[in-house]
């Protein structure tokens, strides 16, 4: 249960790890903005990029979340369910990676990755 609960800290974590590279873009457009909502969304190219990745950061949160707290109540901490969430912060950091390189294509593919370690997850707890 220790392995589910570290996943779920460092998952909880990687969308404010995933704000650096937006502060740094923000930061070269003429200083970290006071209304960063007005200033993300005049980003492009990285700095679009990194806000993009940091915004997927919290969605993925909300569908890992709920499965790591499903498996602990339903006791379901085996092997295979730490597995699953080892596998998905592993795929969230990539992900991350591959979205600021601009790989669409390898982005996406780790993204399914990622979705369905949680959805499985969450199926393994029925």
């Amino acid at each position: 249960m220790t392995t589910l609960i570290i996943c779920l800290f460092i998952a909880t974590l990687l969308p404010f790890i995933a704000k650096i590279p937006v502060a740094i873009a923000m930061n070269k457009m003429g200083g970290y903005n006071n209304h960063p909502r007005d200033q993300q969304a005049k980003l492009t190219g990285f700095g679009a990029r990194a806000f993009a990745a940091h915004q997927n950061a919290f969605e993925s949160l909300l569908i890992f979340s709920p499965a790591v707290l499903l498996a602990i109540a339903t006791q379901n901490t085996g092997v295979f369910i730490e597995q699953l969430a080892i596998t998905h912060i592993v795929a969230r950091v990539l992900y991350n990676i591959a979205y600021l390189m601009n790989i669409g294509v390898i982005r996406s593919l780790i993204w399914g990755v990622g979705i369905m370690s949680s959805f499985t997850i969450i199926y393994q707890c029925i």
